[in-house]
């Protein structure tokens, strides 16, 4: 294929006249300021909503009890199945974003976020609220298997750090805005309303992403781009390297199952950091089964007041993002020190000062909880909680990105740019 085209503006691969590369009004890094911050509030904005999602049915669970006659151990299903749908949806989600690009999947899911649910909202019987948790929480995945892609495809790597903790700091601070309002709703109005709030909030999230959120994935803005030049010159000899993909849809999300399990056998490192991680958020959604006990039983709180407990933690998390400049200092000094490739466990850093924090704060709370003592006691007890689980997030996510990101990417050709 060496015979140049006879008329085409697009920009060229060398080695290949028909390789269709990116240029500069194509790159979403060269989106304006005020356009990238937009994105990153919709897709945070997305985010907390999921995560909102998971923890606002814990304040439902007195009125399920009472409408549909069942226990409470039914009714904390309704948690933890859209937890188990979070956690699952991931695995198909992604594989679907290497395909479709980003913007399909976001406006997709959250579609089906938002039709879903309408049947938690308005249940015929427990079964169907029960299901159709699960499936509004596999839907509403895409914000935490994709979005991050999205801030790392707007913002260059010098600039990525302040906007990547703000998009992490999202899926810890909606668990605890979930009690906060679903405590008021339940207080003053029908257990619905928690879930009739929840459809409004999502189809405005919903419009945003398909009026402000445009296509970030670069391999996909190449492969529409490939497409409108082949209809346009008539010539099919124009490609992207999607077009020349090896994997089928069916293999890439095998792999997604596969290649986690793989990582975690041959890691150690990432398998500890796994349970790590995966033991703090149990103990953040133990909370809300908690806190109900400690501050609604043991203080008299009326509901509402409940929801406002986990103020403390809400607290801690936003101090925790507010630290970061510190961290991304220390960073930038440390690759200056390593000229420019400091090594993945000077990451850690804030995981360490967080590892800390977490259990001296649960010893606090631990010991803070009887009626004789001041109720906002434990509630300051908490604020460490959150600031040490946002350290530890941050350091392993960062971790896990620059140690264990460049071999996964390796593996697979569709998972990096810069193969593209």
């Amino acid at each position: 294929m060496s015979a140049k085209p006879e008329s085409s503006d697009a920009p060229l691969d060398a080695a290949d006249p028909f390789a269709v590369a990116l240029e500069p009004a194509d790159d979403p890094k060269n989106l304006p300021t005020w356009r990238k911050w937009a994105i990153m509030f919709v897709i945070s904005c997305g985010t907390l909503c999921a995560t909102s999602a998971s923890s606002m049915a814990a304040f439902a669970e007195g009125g399920l009890i009472e409408t549909f006659h069942v226990g409470k151990e039914v009714t904390i299903l309704g948690v933890s199945l859209f937890v188990l749908g979070l956690g699952m949806g991931p695995l198909v989600v992604g594989p679907l974003s290497e395909i479709y690009g980003r913007n399909w999947v976001y406006r997709i899911s959250y579609g089906l976020f938002f039709a879903f649910s309408w049947a938690v909202a308005f249940p015929p019987h427990i079964g169907v609220y029960i299901t159709f948790r699960f499936l509004t929480g596999f839907s509403s995945s895409a914000f935490l298997s994709v979005a991050g892609g999205t801030v790392s495809d707007i913002f260059d790597n010098h600039q990525i750090a302040t906007p990547m903790a703000i998009y992490t700091g999202s899926p810890f601070i909606g668990p605890v805005l979930g009690p906060l309002l679903s405590g008021f709703i339940n207080q003053h109005a029908n257990w619905r309303w928690t879930f009739r709030v929840l459809i409004i909030w999502t189809f405005v999230t919903w419009v945003l992403l398909i009026a402000i959120v445009p296509e970030t994935f670069v391999p996909y803005i190449l492969k529409q781009k490939a497409a409108k030049l082949r209809k346009a010159s008539g010539d099919d000899r124009f490609w992207a390297a999607l077009d020349r993909r090896t994997m089928s849809l069916p293999q890439l999300i095998l792999r997604s199952c596969y290649v986690p399990v793989e990582l975690l056998l041959v890691d150690r490192m990432a398998l500890l950091l796994d349970l790590w991680s995966a033991l703090l958020l149990g103990i953040l959604y133990l909370t809300f089964q908690a806190f109900p006990i400690i501050f609604g039983t043991v203080h008299g709180f009326a509901i509402q007041f409940v929801g406002m407990s986990f103020l403390g933690i809400g607290i801690g998390m936003v101090i925790g993002l507010l630290c970061q400049p510190l961290f991304n200092r220390r960073m930038r000094r440390l690759t200056l020190e390593h000229k420019g490739h400091p090594p993945p466990e000077t990451r850690l850093f804030s995981a360490m000062i967080g590892g800390v924090m977490v259990p001296v704060s649960l010893f606090w709370l631990a010991f803070t909880t009887y009626r004789k003592l001041h109720w906002i006691a434990p509630i300051i007890a908490s604020v460490p909680f959150g600031t040490g689980m946002l350290f530890i997030y941050t350091g392993v996510f960062t971790f896990i990105f620059h140690r264990i990101g460049a071999r996964l990417r390796a593996k697979s050709k569709f998972s990096s740019h810069e193969q593209f």
